[in-house]
């Protein structure tokens, strides 16, 4: 694990670490905390080797960008976010609190009462909603019109929360009744409430860059006033599906539909390269490159960049 001075390194998750000052003591909640996207990459609930270079950067780059337009920059109301100043003034000049060795892929952030719900929003049929669409005639246990297809928009976006489990194990599909029980009605109904709204307007931005935001994950928690705040990473390409908006209308199959900006490309190499049956095998560097660049084009195609 990098060592950082002056942070001390608290988690890991599958893509991300997390820091907190050195100097905070083993009981205390710090004010502020280091998150730093590594170039790791996950399918099939195991890391995979290589990584995909620069993959950290990129996400960063998006979050942040996300984070702004959120903020007011798109338009709309701002919305509170975890992110925390990352510059301090020294005399006249800016000085970055993000430690050299992760700038560009790193954010620092405010510590917040996290919330044990992972809220998703569906706007299109696809995925694993698609497979239960097919048996059931639902998407997490919402009946939905009959009659549609792979990758078809739906009536109004779903949102299908999830019960974040502890780490090694499968998050937990949920009912927003379920959600109720575990948060309360009023903390339920914000999580929904603001996760439809963000998906809403996330949705309509990248419909004016030629995208498609099919569905998304968010995160979120209360701050020391009691106030919900967007936190994680937002709007990447590892919890969102972006599809490009031409290629879904004129497509003819769903695989010319539904290319996503994401680790598609692993997920379906390792699907017919491995059986699921012990450790993976090595990503070939054609599926690392091929991968890197589709994260790639979605920044740029959102921010320019």
């Amino acid at each position: 694990m990098l060592e950082i001075p002056g942070w001390r390194h608290v988690y890991s998750g599958k893509v991300r670490d997390l820091y907190v000052p050195a100097d905070t003591a083993a009981d205390a909640t710090p004010a502020h905390l280091l998150v730093v996207a590594s170039d790791r990459v996950s399918a099939f609930d195991h890391v995979l080797s290589p990584g995909i270079p620069g993959k950290g950067e990129l996400l960063t780059t998006l979050s942040l960008w996300w984070f702004d337009q959120l903020a007011g920059a798109d338009g709309g109301r701002a919305i509170p976010n975890h992110l925390a100043a990352d510059h301090a003034l020294r005399g006249d000049d800016p000085v970055s609190l993000i430690p050299d060795a992760v700038r560009g892929r790193a954010m620092l952030v405010r510590s917040l009462d996290m919330q044990p719900i992972e809220c998703v929003v569906r706007g299109y049929l696809t995925g694993s909603g698609w497979a239960e669409y097919q048996a059931e005639g639902t998407v997490c246990g919402i009946r939905l019109p009959e009659g549609l297809n792979d990758g078809d928009r739906l009536p109004e976006p779903l949102y299908t929360p999830a019960f974040k489990a502890p780490m090694g194990e499968h998050d937990e599909n949920i009912t927003f009744e379920r959600s109720v029980e575990l948060v309360g009605a009023e903390t339920a109904a914000a999580l929904r409430d603001l996760s439809l709204e963000i998906y809403r307007r996330a949705a309509a931005t990248a419909e004016a860059h030629g995208l498609i935001l099919a569905d998304t994950k968010f995160e979120f928690g209360f701050d020391a006033e009691g106030v919900l705040t967007l936190a994680d990473e937002v709007l990447t390409s590892d919890s969102s599906r972006y599809w490009d908006a031409e290629a879904w209308r004129t497509g003819t199959t769903p695989a010319e539909r539904m290319a996503s900006f994401d680790k598609q490309i692993v997920r379906n190499w390792l699907a017919q390269n491995w059986d699921k049956q012990g450790e993976p095998p090595l990503l070939p560097d054609e599926i690392v490159e091929r991968t890197r660049e589709r994260y790639a084009t979605l920044l740029g195609l959102l921010t320019g960049a």
